[in-house]
């Protein structure tokens, strides 16, 4: 039988997770059937329950759910706790376990696809959302020099900061005032490019090298890119972090990580 698997979220149609997931399973080998699911605002939990009782054997969750998949999943993977987030959710023997790929997805593009290692290095994470909070277990782990997260709210990027005291990493928070540079790897991590906006970052924190890397993807480079790029530092955009995330998603799946970059080439030819 068919396993059945889709990404839920409101708006949905925008979607290319459908675009993604069929292309792992040609190239493994495997049969699932991948869709968009439309969840009410006020029914994501209902939706899941559903999904279960029809036999789905998992779920993406997209905005604007992922912090409310945290409460529906019955068990949470370290990272999700970690992130605070949920945006993958598999079902399991009456389980719903939520897990979040999204910060290793930005990992595995860094790394795989950019070329650039993080060990070592000094971070600026731009944003102290839930983005913000999937990304910092993630690069912990990979052993960079420090993290500095500036935020609008200082008092936002304290708390984040403090969420992830103990490691064996240099962190601070501060404002986007605070940040002085220049950084080998810039993270944009707000909503800023949603509006087409450029986040308050100084171009002292960018130098010929530097990577810098906006979340969000688009048709055009994002001014956070276009600043980047004048200041001379390498950019990218959250091309790469959407296909990685999916190809970690499949993998907790299906127990196989697929190869990403014939999916990269036909998001992006």
């Amino acid at each position: 039988m068919t396993d059945q698997y889709c990404v839920i979220g409101n708006p949905i149609a925008h979607s290319k997770s459908p675009e993604i997931h069929p292309v792992f399973a040609a190239q493994t080998g495997q049969d699932i059937a991948y869709g968009r699911c439309l969840a009410p605002l006020d029914g994501f939990a209902a939706t899941v329950r559903d999904l279960v009782a029809q036999g789905y054997k998992g779920a993406n969750v997209t905005v604007p759910f992922k912090i409310e998949a945290v409460a529906v999943a019955t068990q949470l993977t370290e990272r999700a706790r970690a992130a605070g987030a949920v945006n993958t959710l598999s079902f399991r023997e009456g389980e719903i376990i939520g897990d979040n790929t999204d910060g290793p997805g930005l990992v595995a593009d860094i790394l795989r696809n950019a070329g650039v290692t993080l060990a070592g290095k000094r971070i600026l994470l731009l944003g102290a959302g839930g983005a913000a909070r999937g990304i910092m277990l993630p690069f912990i782990e990979q052993g960079p020099r420090s993290i500095l997260v500036a935020n609008r709210t200082r008092a936002t990027a304290d708390s984040l900061v403090a969420g992830f005291s103990g490691h064996a990493v240099e962190l601070a928070a501060g404002g986007f005032d605070d940040i002085t540079g220049p950084y080998d790897i810039v993270i944009n991590a707000t909503s800023s490019s949603l509006a087409a906006e450029m986040p308050p970052v100084p171009a002292s924190a960018f130098a010929k090298g530097t990577l810098a890397l906006d979340i969000m993807y688009g048709s055009a480079p994002s001014p956070f890119m276009v600043f980047a790029s004048e200041q001379g530092a390498e950019t990218r955009d959250g091309l790469g972090m959407l296909v990685e995330q999916a190809a970690e998603a499949y993998l907790v799946w299906r127990g196989v990580r697929p190869q990403t970059g014939a999916v990269f080439n036909k998001l992006r030819p």
